[in-house]
């Protein structure tokens, strides 16, 4: 199984060329190309046909990344990606329909409406965990809503960032969008220029960032960060169930996953009585040679793998202190293979308990009930989900009602992402700004109010304009403050 080292050269468009790149995507925008919804629906199609017409190559790109097998990539890459843009398109005519507002009694004769238009040049940055669906789900939303789009693809997914770089221009209208390769410094370049939107998907260091540099011209920016996503579970729930629900959730690309279940929390005897359960999923979605299981993936690098290796190097070194290892374990740094790994009896203050972990390592904390959890949850940073594993509904209300987070899931991790009506986002360290479906076309739309008022008649000189007399100040006091 072939996965890209961090050794591996990477394409980097010349910096000299970003500057004029940018520009050329501003002027596309400024010629007003891309307001017509026939040119957004052009767009659209045939970047499905391109997901479509060339899915090997992105399975195969997938693959030398991230070790990603062809359906796990159809699942959470490519076939994701043309769901959503089928339902973009078919809804694309009402999302750009103004909506009317009605007026005021007092503003009589009149017509209101939000007119929903395009913000300008907008500029995506990617990450690598989900290089090609993470690139282009912003796109989506950015091309239906009428803008320009500047994407930076991961460099650390370079199979990936050099398949987008190849396809992309040549497919979508070059006019309209352009692909900068590269690391720190072309994204330092790109961060220089000015955009309408910058849409960013990583972790909270590099988002500080993003949103310091996007200041300078008061730029708005959707932040989709991660964190600590916890899992509640009581005994109310059937355990080999719930087990093998969280395993696929923890496990689906290595860990290296945003919503991925961060760690566990339940009470003791709840714990013991779960362990077995998810050895067996484990073993039951993966088998017994996990190393050659084509359907589980590698970790992305080996600056990757060896964070992840200093936690279970910690818990062999002292397992009261940092956790004992119940399941899995094995790792091959030079594969970059690390099996679905399960420690047991993690203290909440061990490291592995610190920062979100990414990658196939899953704790399990013991909580004295319901309130420990609910405290222990609450005291640190809103989580990006948490789902919670329980058929008492007193429980579920207080989860909804006493925590937050940028999801809340009862009886299933991540899938929550998959329903284009429901909002994607986090809270707080976990991101700002949510997008998907509709709110993918609004994040990208400015909600401009149009009101139009006829000069005649001329009802308001008789109402709010001076002279101020006796019978308009009472006008003002009484009648129309309630109605206005």
């Amino acid at each position: 199984m072939s996965v890209q080292t961090p050794d591996t050269a990477y394409a980097a468009t010349d910096l000299a060329r970003i500057p004029g790149l940018v520009s050329g995507v501003r002027y596309g925008f400024e010629l007003g190309i891309t307001r017509p919804a026939a040119w957004r629906r052009e767009q659209l199609t045939r970047l499905r046909n391109l997901l479509i017409g060339r899915e090997k190559d992105f399975e195969a790109a997938l693959q030398r990344d991230l070790g990603k097998s062809a359906t796990e990539s159809q699942l959470t890459e490519i076939g994701f990606l043309v769901v959503e843009i089928d339902h973009a398109l078919a809804h694309l005519a009402s999302w750009m329909r103004p909506r009317r507002v009605a007026p005021p009694l007092a503003l009589q004769p009149a017509t209101a409406k939000v007119l929903p238009e395009p913000l300008g040049v907008v500029l995506v940055i990617a990450p690598w965990n989900y290089p090609l669906m993470l690139a282009l789900s912003p796109v989506i939303g950015a091309i239906a809503a009428g803008n320009t789009v500047v994407v930076k693809p991961s460099e650390l997914a370079p199979a990936t960032s050099a398949l987008i770089a190849k396809l992309l221009p040549d497919t979508l209208d070059r006019r309209a969008v352009a692909v900068v390769e590269g690391g720190v410094e072309e994204t330092t370049e790109l961060l220089a220029q000015r955009f309408d939107h910058i849409f960013y998907t990583g972790n909270g260091r590099v988002g500080r960032i993003v949103a310091h540099a996007a200041a300078e011209h008061l730029t708005p920016t959707t932040l989709e960060l991660g964190g600590k996503s916890p899992v509640f579970v009581d005994g109310t729930v059937p355990l080999a169930e719930a087990a093998k629900r969280i395993v696929w959730g923890k496990f689906l690309n290595a860990g290296q996953t945003c919503v991925a279940p961060d760690y566990v929390l339940a009470e003791s005897a709840v714990l013991r009585a779960l362990i077995p359960h998810l050895r067996d999923a484990i073993h039951e979605l993966y088998g017994s040679a996990i190393a050659r299981n084509p359907d589980y993936g590698r970790i992305v690098n080996a600056r990757q793998f060896e964070r992840l290796e200093s936690y279970l190097a910690q818990a062999e070194r002292d397992p009261a202190a940092f956790g004992e290892i119940v399941a899995g374990g094995e790792r091959d740094p030079e594969s970059l293979f690390f099996a679905p790994t399960v420690l047991a009896r993690v203290p909440a203050e061990a490291p592995v308990m610190q920062e979100e972990i990414f990658g196939p390592i899953l704790p399990l904390v013991e909580v004295r009930d319901l309130d420990a959890a609910l405290r222990l949850v609450s005291s640190r940073d809103k989580p990006l989900a948490a789902y919670v594993f329980s058929d008492d509904q007193a429980t579920r209300a207080r989860w909804e009602r006493e925590t937050s987070s940028g999801a809340l899931n009862f009886g299933v991790p991540v899938l929550h992402l998959s329903v284009p009506g429901l909002p994607f986002g986090g809270v707080g360290e976990s991101g700002m700004g949510a997008y998907h479906g509709e709110l993918s076309f609004r994040i990208f739309s400015h909600e401009k109010p149009v009101l139009s008022k006829p000069l005649v008649p001329d009802t308001l000189a008789a109402t709010i304009m001076p002279p101020y007399t006796a019978g308009k100040d009472s006008l003002v006091r009484t009648w129309l403050r309630r109605i206005l």
